[in-house]
Parts: C-alpha cells; structure tokens; sequence
C-alpha cells in the first residue's frame, strides 16, 4: 500500500508543478507570460526530479502508466501491481490537476481562450495527424523508457528495477531533453495518466468559456506511450540477451 501512496504523491506533485508551469506561461493575468518552451522544458524537468525524489524509495517512482507497463514486460516489474499503480497514478494526476486549478483560480476566471485553458490540463499537436502524432509520443516514450531502464537498472543484473532517490537528478535531466528535442510536435505528454487525469479534471471542473476537452484526442496520449514503453522493453530484452 505504501508503494500506491507514493505514486499518488508523486504523480500529484509531478502534475501541480509541471501543469503549473503551463498555467503561469498561458493564463491571462499571470507574472510568467515569458516563460515559453525553454520554461516549461526545464520546469517539466524539475518538476520530475522533485516528484521522483520524493516517492522513489517508496515506490520506485514510476509516476507514468508507460513506465509501469514497460518494466512489467520487462520482468522488472510485478503485473499483479501493475493496475493499482496506474490507478493511483491516474488519481495522483487528477490531484495535482485540481490544485493548479485552485492556485490559478482568479487567473481561470479571467481567460477565455479555451485553447490556452485546454493546454493547462492536456496536450494536444502542433499539426493534427493522428499517425504522425502517435509516432511522436511513441519514440518520445520509447526515450524515456529506455533510458530509465539504463538509469534505474544500471548492468543487465537481471534484478528488479527501481528508481532510487540518486536517480532523480538524471531521469529530470532525460526529461528535460526529450521536452526541448521531441516536444514540440505534440507537447510531449510521455505519460497516458499526466494526460487522462488532467483532461478528466478539465472536464468536470467549473470553468468559465472552457470549451470541449477535445475526447477525440485523448487516445494517442496514452497508446502512443504504451506502445513507446513496450518497443523498450523488448529492446532492452534484447540487448540484455547478448
């Protein structure tokens, strides 16, 4: 139970400081309208270092279904937890969500751009092409994933791999980078429950002139990275067998 709580935790604050970030840069009426890619590349960054500090010791700090999924077919990973983590992950999103909401209360109320309303909660393209943007969430996840694997699991040990507190620094670092050199097609979600769990809250939270959460979207946020997840681990299956 505790390995569920932290990836609430975590998953919750990952979301109040990465969505925050998009809130402060896109809300009308806010001190951080200059943040741009570059902020929100590097907070994203840090909002994954602090969120794994925090929860790895108690969960391995997977934070992100994708990852949770391509360490389960990866052996690394027991299946039996694996729908519980994604639960709690998903809630955690739903959480940390709501309090972006709750800081930027007076700053929701004052913006009518639904499109910039939408962005604080979910991604969505550059360029709308349901293949090309499942292709860009696929290899972005894929990096992501594949690098954990060599983050959190070192030599080919064959052990189980968890991230420790040591590891938060270079996973916000890989994160960092997948924002500046793939993010830019389609936001770089990486991770179905930073995306499903804010589109939810975006949903049903009283939000003036909010517009549609854009439901035709939301899959490629979350098949895209599984797929991404799990072309790791078979890769990683595969080197490790050498």
């Amino acid at each position: 139970m505790n390995g569920y709580l932290f990836e609430f935790i975590g998953t919750a604050v990952l979301i109040l400081l990465g969505n925050g970030v998009v809130a402060n840069l896109v809300l009308k009426d806010t001190k951080g309208s200059d943040l741009g890619w570059v902020g929100i590349s590097i907070a994203w960054g840090l909002a994954v270092f602090v969120a794994v500090y925090i929860s790895a010791d108690s969960s391995g700090a997977h934070l992100n279904p994708a990852v949770t999924i391509g360490l389960a077919a990866a052996g690394k990973f027991e299946w039996s937890l694996v729908p519980g983590y994604i639960f709690f992950q998903v809630l955690g999103a739903m959480t940390g969500s709501l309090l972006v909401w709750l800081t930027y209360k007076k700053q929701y109320d004052s913006t009518t751009d639904q499109e910039a309303l939408l962005a604080t909660f979910s991604t969505s393209p550059a360029i709308r092409n349901p293949i090309w943007n499942m292709v860009t969430e696929t290899i972005g996840t894929f990096m992501l994933v594949f690098g954990v694997f060599f983050i959190a699991g070192g030599s080919f040990s064959g052990e189980p791999v968890s991230l420790g507190s040591l590891d938060a620094l270079p996973v916000g670092l890989l994160v960092t980078v997948i924002g500046f050199g793939l993010g830019g097609p389609t936001g770089y979600a990486i991770n179905p429950a930073r995306d499903l769990g804010p589109r939810i809250m975006h949903a049903i939270l009283p939000i003036k002139t909010k517009g549609n959460s854009d439901w035709s979207y939301s899959w490629i946020p979350i098949l895209g990275p599984i797929i991404g997840a799990v072309l790791a681990a078979a890769i990683y299956l595969l080197i490790e067998s050498f």
